[in-house]
Order: structure tokens, then sequence, then C-alpha cells
């Protein structure tokens, strides 16, 4: 057999915590699952706990009823005790970023999975994994805390990487550069002043504050009024539909670090 592609991450899982972006994936990306002859997602690196997998079969579901979820693990023990959860329209495999699936996938989703890895691997994982991806799928590989309140994603095609969403629980934020700490590994190090990632936070920081007075209305309408804002700025491309989520998607090219 062939080894797996990769390393074990540290396994932590909870859950709930991915529903920020599961929500995000089944409305952005249902249409084009179902275009799909044979929609399958896999969700890469699931951890100790086969929770995510289980939720994300059931959220994409309720977009597209054909869908088809694998777990892929590189710990075999971890494969071992998923097993058991299995049922129609879920399955649990041993592999890396391989993918060893038949079919190639038209969602791949790698969530906390490079926060261990260093920068410079970034894009050649990207690369391998969109390689695998099926003609209009998507790769989504981004970072969240442990219950799923703070979230930072970039979604990729084949092609390469499209857009970076932030997404929060606005009750718990102070200041949208509060999500800083949950930056991909391709962005996380770019925080810093001349990179624009760090620019962007500071002006939807700004805007932020700006907009202190719409606090009195609530944080997502206060949330909605900072991003109105900043979008004059940044081509942030969705709309008061996904910031009411409290959700901001932001095109990749402006965020990018200066070099990779």
């Amino acid at each position: 057999m062939t080894r797996p592609v990769g390393t074990a991450t540290r396994g932590t899982t909870n859950p709930n915590r991915l529903r920020r972006m599961d929500r995000w994936i089944a409305a952005t990306h249902g249409p084009a699952l179902r275009r799909s002859e044979a929609p399958v997602a896999v969700d890469l690196g699931y951890g100790a706990a086969p929770w995510t997998a289980l939720e994300l079969l059931q959220r994409l579901r309720t977009a597209e009823p054909r869908c088809e979820v694998v777990g892929i693990e590189i710990d075999p023990a971890r494969v071992a005790a998923a097993k058991p959860y299995e049922r129609e329209g879920l399955a649990f495999r041993h592999g890396g970023f391989e993918i060893p699936l038949e079919r190639r996938p038209a969602l791949i989703r790698a969530a906390n999975v490079l926060r261990q890895y260093d920068e410079g691997e970034v894009a050649a994982v990207w690369a391998r994994l969109r390689a695998r991806l099926a003609p209009g799928g998507l790769l989504v590989e981004g970072t969240c805390d442990e219950i799923g309140r703070r979230h930072v994603w970039v979604a990729l095609g084949p092609e390469g990487p499209r857009t970076v969403t932030f997404a929060t629980r606005l009750g718990s934020l102070e200041r949208p550069s509060d999500l800083a700490e949950r930056l991909p590994k391709a962005l996380i190090h770019r925080n810093v002043p001349g990179e624009p990632v760090h620019a962007f936070l500071r002006d939807f920081d700004r805007a932020w504050a700006a907009a202190a007075p719409y606090a009195s209305l609530g944080a997502r309408q206060r949330w909605i009024r900072a991003v109105r804002d900043v979008a004059g700025d940044w081509p942030v491309v969705d709309d008061r539909r996904r910031w009411r989520q409290g959700e901001v998607t932001v095109n990749w090219a402006a965020l990018a670090p200066t070099s990779m």
C-alpha cells in the first residue's frame, strides 16, 4: 500500500465546531453540487471523532440530497474508531493529501489541518488537493477556534484560490481583527504592516469603530454597516444575506501575501 501523504493532526474536534463553514459551503457551493452527476465530498483530517463528517453530510444534503461524504484520516486508529458510524452516504478511509478515492470529489474540506504545517508547504498542499477535484469542484481550507465562534477559510477552485471568508459569532466579537488569530496558515504570519491582510483588518476595525452607533440595534446591524463601509475600498464579493450570518467574503487576490 502507498503511504498516505501528510502527518497526523492533534485530532481535536467538537460537535458543531465547523457549522459556520458547512453552512457557507451548502449555500454557496450548493448549485455546483446539484449539477454534479455523483457529488462526493471529503472531510479531510476529521480528527479523533467523526462528528464533523456526520454533520457535513447532514448539511450538504440540505443543498443536494444525493451528496455523499467520505472522511479521510491519516491515523488508522481514528479510521477504525469511526467505522461503526458509517451509514448510507457516509464512509471513512485511511489516507492523506493524495485523497484515495476512485471518484474525484466535488468538495474537499480541510479544516484545522494545515495549521501545524510550515507556511512554505501550503502552496504544494493546495496544488495537490486542487488536482484531485472534479471539474467545478471546490477546496475549502481554513481554521476555527475550539467551539466554532471564529473561522477564517480560503475557497479554491481547480484553477487556484478564489476568496477568503471571515465568519464569527457576533455576540462574542470585540473587533474584527480578533479573527486574525484564526487566519489560515497561508495568511496568519502575514498579519503585519505592509501585507494586504493586515491592511484589510485595520480598515475593518476602523469601519467597526465608526459603526458603533449601530450597536444599539444589535451586533448584527453594526457588522452589516461596517462591512458595507469596508466594501467601498475592498472587493467584498458577497451580500447582505451572508453578512447577516456574521460573514464577509473578500477576493483572494486582494488579500494574498506579497510573496508566496
